[in-house]
């Protein structure tokens, strides 16, 4: 059973940053893949950023890239998300999500939910103009 617990969200000014940090119990030496998703109010769930577990290869969505970093630390089992330049549009609530090894890939750069066996709670982001 893989747990995933986000932290680090919170309510900032436009232009300000912001560092996401994804838990993850569980899968030990079985993670493919980590990603981040986000849903504003009102708005399906989309992708971010995802990042391939054993070379560190990263994916971004258009709308953050550049602007977003996707990091992880493979001792500690944590996965990351540094947000610079933030803009009210980044407001919603993020997600941290886990594909195990030997899964199928169903999206380049593991963009689409049906990536993803396990998912975290998520935690609120929200940037005031």
């Amino acid at each position: 059973q893989v747990r995933l617990v986000e932290s680090g969200g919170g309510l900032v000014q436009t232009g300000a940053s912001l560092r996401l940090s994804c838990a993850r119990s569980g899968g030990f030496d079985s993670t493919y893949a980590m990603g981040w998703f986000r849903q504003a109010p009102s708005k399906a769930r989309e992708f971010v950023a995802s990042i391939r577990w054993g070379d560190g290869t990263p994916y971004y969505s258009d709308s953050v890239k550049e602007r977003f970093i996707i990091s992880r630390d493979a001792a500690d089992s944590k996965l990351y998300l540094q947000m610079n330049s933030l803009k009210a549009d980044d407001t919603a609530i993020y997600y941290c999500a886990w594909k195990r090894k030997f899964t199928p890939i169903r999206s380049s750069g593991y963009r689409s939910e049906s990536d993803y066996g396990s998912w975290g709670r998520g935690t609120q982001v929200t940037v005031s103009a």
